[in-house]
């Protein structure tokens, strides 16, 4: 067996919050979506990182579970950088489809197809961002694919960000539409390459003001139900012309993926 050199864990720990069933719109998207699924069960022994499980390792377990749905031996490996965390979830651990190790954004040394890290860069400057996606990335085979976002504390309102090794692909919005006063408070997670670009003039405030103007518009079909009023903002976020990405069966769900050069920074 070739000797793994031993790398020093780059990052910042995290607050460590977690639970239950916290990243489930990011999973089942995980698990559905045409690039992240295709990804799975077109690679050779595929490995899925998850990085900063936090101080529980439910949502890495919880993860796993859903990834064989799509792939049956996948192999999930949770990175923590706090060595009491790692030693807690390895309770947890059934190697070698699902173990922990202690990482950063270097990886463990690993080569993963698929990372997701969710709630991480929150802590980090904006310009911090882009090196933090690129060390991912040069860590993983050239077809690899990085899932960052952040969610609140429950898991009702989720937003993330698909990343390839060309750049940002697409931006998710994920909401519970049960209780939804408006679209736009999705705003307060967005991730951390768009939270401080809600503003008049950037692409991401543009899209979430349409957003709330066609849910407001869209408010006699609350009576036909929430999902039926969520249904008719998208459609008219579309005609538009916005670019809806994604199935109706997802947009049901309370999604909407745009591509992210329609989100994109401007400058």
């Amino acid at each position: 067996m070739a000797h793994r050199p031993k790398l020093t864990p780059v990052g910042a720990p995290t607050r460590g919050t977690t639970n239950p069933n916290r990243l489930r719109r990011v999973d089942r998207w995980i698990a559905s979506a045409p690039a992240t699924s295709r990804l799975l069960r077109s690679a050779d022994a595929p490995l899925v990182v998850d990085l900063g499980y936090g101080a529980s390792p439910v949502t890495t377990v919880e993860l796993a579970r859903w990834l064989r749905r799509v792939r049956p031996d996948v192999r999930v490996l949770g990175l923590e950088l706090d060595p009491e965390r790692v030693a807690f979830a390895q309770s947890a651990a059934a190697p070698p489809l699902l173990d922990f190790r202690r990482g950063g954004f270097e990886l463990a040394g690993t080569r993963p197809v698929l990372v997701r890290a969710f709630n991480v860069l929150r802590q980090y400057a904006e310009d911090e961002v882009a090196g933090a996606w690129g060390l991912m990335l040069d860590s993983m085979p050239a077809e690899g694919l990085l899932v960052e976002g952040t969610c609140d504390e429950i898991g009702r309102l989720s937003t993330w960000v698909l990343v390839s090794r060309a750049g940002p692909v697409s931006l998710t919005l994920s909401m519970r539409l049960a209780g939804l006063e408006k679209p736009s408070t999705i705003a307060e997670r967005l991730p951390k390459a768009l939270i401080h670009r809600n503003v008049p003039g950037e692409r991401v405030h543009a899209l979430l003001t349409a957003l709330d103007a066609g849910w407001a518009t869209a408010a006699p079909h609350q009576s036909f139900g929430v999902r039926s009023r969520w249904l008719e903002t998208v459609r008219r976020l579309a005609a538009r012309g916005w670019p809806v990405l994604g199935p109706p069966s997802r947009i049901r769900l309370g999604e909407l993926t745009v591509p992210w050069s329609a989100v994109a920074p401007t400058s």
